[in-house]
């Protein structure tokens, strides 16, 4: 592995390009938690999405990683308004017609408890008669904004998305907008994938 290489996760804040190009003032990009010279995020997560990004510039694993035809899981936690029964929950793991195309099969569960997320800036809308749940939701596809598309699809409209996992490669408690190094290990196993 040539010492040049370099690999990152980062724990991204809701609000957040994920783009180090400030297109205007009010946008806030990677690069205001993020000072290292020549890396590019591996996809992208929504503004309004939180969670872990990939960054490198390993130009082939970024290839890798990006084409649709190496499809590795993304795992998020998503919060949705109100709470979705069986029957929505057998339709995403089959896959939903969005638009022009089918999704592919997805794992999906029911949390029965909240999971433990740090609070979001600014917090999600809160309606009282509205119940809200959390769905674990693992994919092998990432087109643009699926998973909202995927709950709005079945009737359960996404409040708050955040990617906890990219293949191997965990959060696992790293603090929102921090990042670290990848570890060798870590480095090894994401280019088996």
């Amino acid at each position: 592995m040539p010492n040049n290489f370099k690999y990152i996760i980062f724990h991204k804040p809701y609000g957040v390009l994920s783009q180090f190009t400030q297109e205007s003032p009010k946008h806030i990009t990677l690069k205001e938690y993020i000072d290292i010279p020549d890396i590019y995020p591996v996809g992208r997560l929504d503004w309004d999405s939180e969670g872990l990004m990939l960054l490198t510039n390993d130009g082939k694993l970024q290839h890798l990683l990006a084409n649709p035809r190496f499809g590795h899981k993304r795992t998020y936690w998503v919060q949705v308004e109100r709470i979705p029964d069986t029957e929505a929950i057998n339709k995403l793991c089959t896959g939903i017609e969005i638009k022009d195309y089918r999704t592919r099969p997805a794992q999906v569960k029911l949390f029965l408890e909240e999971p433990t997320v740090s609070d979001r800036q600014p917090p999600i809308r809160y309606r009282k008669n509205i119940p809200t749940a959390w769905l674990e939701m693992t994919l092998t596809e990432g087109k643009n904004r699926q998973v909202r598309r995927m709950t709005a699809a079945v009737g359960f409209p996404t409040l708050r998305l955040i990617r906890v996992s990219i293949a191997h490669l965990k959060l696992n408690g790293l603090p929102l907008g921090e990042w670290r190094t990848l570890t060798s290990s870590e480095i090894k196993d994401l280019k088996k994938i």
